[in-house]
């Protein structure tokens, strides 16, 4: 491995400043703010607006918008298709005689 061409890797904290929580992992991110932290030794500082202990997705609490209307405009959609259809057999229905309605043949 060629020496001085690669990054250094050291432990980062960093704080999702939204819950308060923090976070000690190995990265190669620069950052010129150090922190002092619980186990009493200084590490670079990484500020954060999201992390996987406040986005939504990962904390359960995503919640599903319908923009626009769209499932109602499916609905509609297919609920037109759906009652054309319908009508056809109803159609159908009318115009076919059953046996038991059927006017009988004279011998």
């Amino acid at each position: 491995m060629k020496k001085e061409i690669h990054p250094e890797y050291r432990e980062v904290l960093f704080h999702d400043t939204s819950v308060d929580e923090y976070f000690l992992i190995p990265s190669t991110l620069k950052t010129d703010q150090t922190k002092e932290w619980e186990d009493g030794k200084t590490y670079p500082y990484c500020p954060l607006d999201v992390s996987s202990a406040s986005h939504p997705f990962y904390t359960g609490k995503q919640k599903i918008i319908d923009s626009g209307g769209r499932v109602d405009r499916f609905k509609k959609r297919f609920a037109k298709k759906g009652g054309s259809t319908s009508k056809v057999k109803e159609e159908e229905s009318e115009n076919t005689i059953s046996v038991e309605e059927a006017p009988k043949e004279k011998d």
